[in-house]
């Protein structure tokens, strides 16, 4: 039995068994110390009254799974449990979670790298990876609901890297049991396959699985935000979409304002979600629609402006109050809060026709110190996350039963293996101007969301740089669908130009782009060079002054190489007797700058190509 005494945690003996693990088996352990793939996590925290017991099993070498169950006879909250572990850091050059972004480097463990994930913020996964790009351990936890938080760092002491996987570290409602899988990494593959791995692995865990993804997610979309903020003017918008629709784009999304005549950036006045600013939203909707475009609304859907009419309404039924802004969070554990909000969404698609929403805020749905984590005053939940879990799938299954094809943007960082399931298009978090941080946020986000659609942050630029400049922020996001926000009616035509020839490469691509093989080189390098690979075709996207390695087994394929670098070259190293191809040359607004044949042998190969432009080498009969 536990000995309560004790501050380290002992587990039950269930199994005395400590023979390595086969795929496809499974044994209980009682030691302090749980073993997978070859690595000892220490499992430190007083349980309490809970009995907690471990069970271990392998589904292939070097992936393993602990399940670590918590019991207790009487309802209690989960006690904080740490797991800790250490390995040499052979090669281990980089860390990778949803948190990192731009810096990937392992700090000291002293001042850990990491994430802290929870129901709308980001995801249970910490990552390792060596020099080669090659994944060297990788953890995932099951709970994508509850607060987790995985560390990692380097003791300078031996050179070893030490790491933590914190559990129940933030109070929950009691309960007489709490089950979560561990799940760890070792296999010697890619980075990008072992976090394609944990992806999927989430979607087949029960209450996961992912929204349908419907076709016009994929498709380039207009937003309002950056080019017109809160000053929306119907008529001045469906002139944008004429524009945006011409150009290749599906749909627009009508951001912040549009409920509104407060422009102060502020959400005092949100709630009543009247569209004051466009008084005739369905004539509004209809316009676009007669324009050959889909639009979805912006809702910031946990704020309820103290200068709201409907403010009173839910007095006593707020998590906090947003200092500042002049707003407070409903709290989804009231059954009332949840149908009020679904009410809203399915309102405004019954009565002006929209196909979708922007839900913004999901992160406020989280408890506070002050939070009782009850059932009383008329609350069905206990659990602030399990009640907005419950909020967020009846609002997908709402919709979805008045439009099947309904679309639902998230944005980074409420992503996340829950976050699939409420929604099927995943934003890069704000990053305007900043065409690196788009990649990054792009990438890292293709990386662990299946086949949700992932999509750029809008990209924008100032209508007076010089057009290579501005196609920089198309370029960096190439592998994501993109979405556009400047005012188009106001860029000059050598822009208008360049929107067009890429976003038309984009479709014509978009097979390859999005469901190709898709390769991320050197994350720690913040990805210089991207690559999808197709049966038929490979594209490279090349940010720096780089040479482009074409391996022995592309074969056939034809290649297009987009010049997103400094320089006016690109540099191919081939690898293999490849044949005679046929390349053409594109400056960035598409107009062809110089075209020939040559015979891809084993070798060095330099063609000049202008800044933010395309070579495209096709193979000959």
């Amino acid at each position: 039995m536990i000995d309560h005494t004790k501050a380290s945690l002992t587990l039950l003996l269930l199994a005395a068994a400590a023979t390595a693990l086969l795929p496809g088996t499974a044994r209980a352990q009682e030691i302090q110390t749980i073993r997978l793939a070859d690595v000892d996590l220490t499992l430190e925290g007083d349980p309490g009254s809970f009995r907690v017991t471990v069970q271990t099993r392998a589904d292939e070498p070097g992936r393993e799974i602990a399940v670590l169950t918590l019991e207790s006879e009487q309802s209690e909250t989960p006690p904080p449990l740490l797991l800790t572990w250490s390995l040499p850091a052979h090669d281990m050059q980089g860390i990778w979670t949803t948190a990192n972004w731009s810096n990937k480097t392992i700090g000291p463990d002293w001042s850990m790298s990491g994430v802290s994930s929870m129901f709308a913020r980001h995801a249970p996964v910490l990552a390792l990876f060596g020099s080669d790009d090659g994944n060297r351990i990788t953890i995932a936890v099951s709970d994508a609901l509850n607060t987790v938080q995985l560390r990692a760092g380097i003791r300078e002491e031996d050179g070893t890297v030490r790491g933590r996987i914190e559990l129940f570290s933030e109070p929950q409602p009691a309960t007489r049991k709490a089950e979560i899988e561990i799940r760890l990494d070792r296999r010697q593959i890619p980075l990008r396959e072992a976090l394609a791995d944990v992806s999927e692995w989430w979607a087949g865990l029960p209450g996961y699985e992912p929204a349908p993804v419907p076709e016009l997610a994929r498709l380039p979309m207009y937003s309002t935000w950056y080019s017109y903020h809160q000053s929306l003017v119907a008529d001045d918008l469906l002139r944008e979409v004429e524009l945006a629709k011409e150009l290749g784009y599906e749909a627009i999304i009508v951001d912040d304002g549009w409920q509104t005549l407060d422009s102060q950036r502020g959400y005092a006045y949100t709630g009543d979600w009247e569209p004051e600013r466009i008084p005739e939203m369905r004539e509004f909707v209809d316009g676009v629609h007669d324009r050959g475009m889909k639009i979805l609304l912006w809702y910031s859907m946990p704020l309820v402006g103290e200068e709201s009419n409907i403010f009173p309404e839910f007095r006593g039924k707020y998590l906090r109050y947003w200092e500042g802004q002049g707003a407070w969070v409903l709290d989804p554990r009231y059954p009332e809060v949840r149908e009020h909000l679904i009410d809203t969404y399915r309102k405004a698609m019954r009565d002006w026709g929209v196909d979708g929403f922007k839900l913004d805020f999901l992160g406020f749905f989280v408890a506070t110190d002050s939070t009782e984590l009850t059932l009383a005053d008329g609350r069905d939940f206990a659990s602030v996350s399990e009640a907005a879990d419950r909020l967020l799938t009846d609002v997908m299954a709402e919709l979805r039963a008045v439009n099947p094809d309904v679309m639902i943007e998230f944005r980074q960082p409420y992503i996340g293996p829950l976050m699939r399931k409420y929604g099927n298009m995943f934003r890069a978090a704000d990053a305007p101007h900043v065409a690196m941080d788009n990649r990054l946020r792009t990438v890292d986000l293709r990386l662990l969301s299946g086949n949700t659609a992932v999509h750029s942050d809008m990209f924008m630029w100032h209508a007076g740089d010089s057009v290579e400049a501005a196609a920089l922020q198309f370029l960096s996001i190439l592998f994501s669908v993109p979405q556009l926000s400047v005012r188009l009616e106001r860029i000059p035509p050598d822009h208008r130009e360049m929107v067009r020839h890429w976003t038309g490469y984009w479709l014509q691509n978009r097979d390859v782009l999005l469901d190709g093989e898709f390769v991320p080189h050197a994350p720690l390098a913040n990805y210089p060079l991207l690559e999808a690979v197709s049966d038929h075709k490979r594209i490279v996207a090349v940010y720096g002054d780089m040479v482009i390695r074409v391996p022995a087994d592309h074969g056939r394929r034809a290649l297009d190489v987009v010049n997103a670098g400094p320089m006016s070259r690109v540099v191919l190293e081939v690898g293999g007797r490849l044949g005679s191809f046929r390349y053409r040359v594109l400056d960035t607004m598409g107009r062809e700058y110089g075209a020939s044949t040559v015979e891809l042998l084993p070798g060095v190969y330099r063609f000049t190509v202008p800044r933010s432009g395309l070579i495209e080498l096709t193979p000959t009969p």
